[in-house]
């Protein structure tokens, strides 16, 4: 299951790309991995992260992980600002 997350960064993508490479085992832990997180050339603190997550309740699992949330905060994720958006079940990544 492909989700896209968009969300603004206070601290900009380098801090936040930082936590991700320290706490990916964490993401891959509640059943989810990265496809792909990058912000336009414009601006550093527009973040759009799609993940594939095995399931709803993986996505739940991984949403739900406070200690996790925490992190993110930290290092910079403004969550009030996040929007995600579930793919349809057609979306692919490679033929």
């Amino acid at each position: 299951m492909l989700v896209k997350m968009e969300i603004e960064l206070g601290k900009g993508f380098a801090p936040w790309k930082e936590m991700f490479i320290k706490n990916e085992h964490r993401l891959n832990a509640h059943g989810g991995k990265l496809v792909f997180a990058g912000t336009p050339s414009d601006n550093d603190n527009k973040l759009t992260v799609i993940m594939d997550f095995e399931s709803m309740e993986a996505l739940k699992n991984f949403g739900g992980d406070e200690e996790l949330t925490k992190t993110r905060v930290e290092a910079g994720a403004l969550l009030e600002t996040s929007v995600m958006t579930i793919m349809n079940d057609e979306s692919f990544t490679t033929t």
